[in-house]
């Protein structure tokens, strides 16, 4: 039995070709892909502090996280270990976890919790600490388990997008969901149809996934503030703004926050 360390001790091997580019990286763009991890994260971290300060500080452990999953997927990609693909999907799940914790409107918590948050984020812990340990049992179905929670976030952005009639929330859910779609498009396709694109020699729908999925999180971290500034700050304003100018046709999202002023 190979070790949890070994290289290909993982039963999951996507499209892309192995050590075609180098002896030591099983899957190079797989790998090096993860990079925009690593530049949106801690830029997400800057642009978003006057909002953590004011909201959670917590927002910075859901960043940092989220630069977890790409060096626990770079890791992966580069090794295709079993060690690897765990990391790489528990890192996922936390990721979740937090944002969960932070974001979830009250109204949407499990009734016998009523809307008291701390015991909500006991639930989450509690349940994220057993799909670890669960994670461990059928180590090949876990990124399919991981893709289905999605279905609850878009159930939750839908019932929010028809409450609200704010332009530029609608906006934010609206390019949110289709760079989503785009990236599970991408994720289903490598793994489904990864013979068609070995054919044409376009093996690289998961390192697209990477990419368009590392620029989902910031539209998605902004999209859930919006919707959580309608009911954990409702004494302050939240205006979409976009790195580096907002006259730029492409920028990174983020909040500034403002207090609403009363005569």
């Amino acid at each position: 039995m190979p070790s949890i360390f070994a290289y290909q001790s993982s039963e999951v091997d996507w499209c892309e070709s192995n050590f075609q580019h180098s002896e030591l990286v099983a899957e190079f763009y797989n790998t090096f892909s993860n990079v925009t991890f690593f530049i949106f994260g801690p830029l997400m971290m800057f642009l978003m502090h006057p909002y953590a300060q004011k909201r959670s500080r917590y927002v910075y452990i859901t960043c940092i996280l989220f630069m977890v999953v790409g060096l626990f997927s770079m890791y992966f990609h580069m090794t295709l270990s079993f060690l690897g693909q765990l990391l790489d999907e528990i890192a996922i799940l936390w990721l979740l976890a937090s944002g969960y914790s932070i974001w979830m409107p009250r109204c949407y918590f499990p009734t016998f919790l009523g809307e008291n948050r701390p015991q909500f984020i006991s639930l989450v812990i509690i349940t994220t600490v057993v799909s670890t340990f669960l994670s461990f049992l059928r180590p090949v179905i876990n990124a399919y388990a991981l893709n289905s929670i999605a279905v609850h976030i878009l159930y939750i952005v839908f019932h929010e997008y028809k409450k609200t009639s704010n332009k530029e929330l609608r906006h934010i859910m609206e390019v949110s969901v289709v760079l989503w779609a785009f990236a599970l498009t991408s994720w289903i396709s490598d793994r489904l149809l990864c013979s068609f694109w070995q054919q044409i020699n376009f093996s690289y729908l998961h390192s697209i996934w990477h990419v368009l999925i590392s620029i989902t999180f910031p539209y998605g971290m902004v999209t859930m503030a919006l919707v959580d500034a309608r009911y954990e700050m409702p004494g302050q304003t939240l205006k979409v703004r976009y790195w580096p100018r907002d006259t730029w046709p492409v920028g990174l999202p983020y909040v500034e926050v403002s207090d609403d002023k009363s005569c």
